[in-house]
C-alpha cells in the first residue's frame, strides 16, 4: 500500500507562516518529481511549486519569493514552507508524486490539509 500523508496545516493569520511536509511511504522504487496544488472553494485544483528529484523547482506566480519547496530523498518527503501568507492562500493543500511502485509509474495523491489564512 502506497501512501502519501501530509501534515502541518491550519488556521495563520495573515503574514503569517506555515510548513507543510507530505511522507511517501510503501513498496516504492523511485520517486521522480514531487509537489504541491491546492483547490479553494469553487476553484479548479491549480499548480503551487514542483520539485524533480534532482532538485529543479517550479512555482506558480501567485508564491514566488513568499513559499520555497524542497525535498529530503532519504526519507521520501517533500516540504512547502510557506511566508508571508494571504487570505488568498486559503485552500486545501495536495502533496503529489510520480512514483515507481513495483514495475509501474503513476501520479499518486495525499488525502490534503486544510489551510486557512485568516484574522
Amino acid at each position: 500500500q502506497v501512501q502519501l500523508v501530509e501534515s502541518g496545516g491550519g488556521l495563520v493569520q495573515p503574514g503569517g507562516s506555515l510548513r507543510l511536509s507530505c511522507a511517501a511511504s510503501g513498496s516504492i522504487s523511485s520517486i521522480y518529481t514531487m509537489g504541491w496544488y491546492r483547490q479553494a472553494p469553487g476553484k479548479q485544483r491549480e499548480l503551487v511549486a514542483t520539485i524533480t528529484s534532482s532538485g529543479d523547482t517550479n512555482y506558480a506566480d501567485s508564491v514566488k519569493g513568499r513559499f520555497t519547496i524542497s525535498r529530503d530523498n532519504a526519507k521520501n518527503t517533500v516540504y512547502l514552507q510557506m511566508n508571508t501568507l494571504k487570505p488568498e492562500d486559503t485552500a486545501v493543500y495536495y502533496c503529489n508524486a510520480e512514483m515507481v511502485v513495483l514495475i509501474t509509474i503513476r501520479a499518486y495523491w495525499g488525502q490534503g490539509t486544510q489551510i486557512t489564512v485568516s484574522s
